[in-house]
């Protein structure tokens, strides 16, 4: 019986890169082909990332896979098998995106709006506090 793996990840073309560095850090895109061991030809057309060349080790692999997509598709057949797909949908509805969303959207704030985050957390706490003692007492 062969050893079944729980890796999932696997780097393969067609699947949903994220990219940590350089000018489109933080943007996904779609693994086209790969070149050798070290590097990939990514593609995100309807990210604004535009084919290139990656090192792998800026990129981290997510588990949004396209699937039956050829080796070298031009950017067409990418961009066509993504809006088919829905796979952009799917990643922004992934908890993964929506951490990555939350956490910019947070660097945004200036000194007073994490003050006024701040007060609401206060605030939030302390009718979660109020609510869990009047429980105690009733029971």
């Amino acid at each position: 019986m062969p050893d079944q793996s729980t890796f999932k990840r696997f780097v393969e073309v067609g699947r949903l890169v994220l990219l940590k560095s350089g000018a489109s850090a933080g943007k996904v895109a779609v693994i086209v082909e790969i070149i050798d061991h070290n590097r990939a030809i990514i593609d995100g057309p309807t990210t604004s990332v535009p084919r290139q060349s990656y090192p792998f080790r800026h990129l981290t692999l997510t588990t949004i896979v396209l699937p039956k997509l050829p080796r070298a598709a031009g950017t067409g057949v990418v961009r066509k098998r993504l809006t088919e797909d829905k796979t952009l949908e799917k990643w922004e509805s992934s908890a993964w995106a929506k951490k990555l969303a939350s956490v910019s959207a947070r660097r945004q704030l200036n000194d007073f709006q994490r003050f006024g985050v701040m007060l609401a957390k206060k605030q939030r706490r302390d009718t979660v506090r109020k609510g869990l003692a009047k429980a105690k007492a009733s029971a």
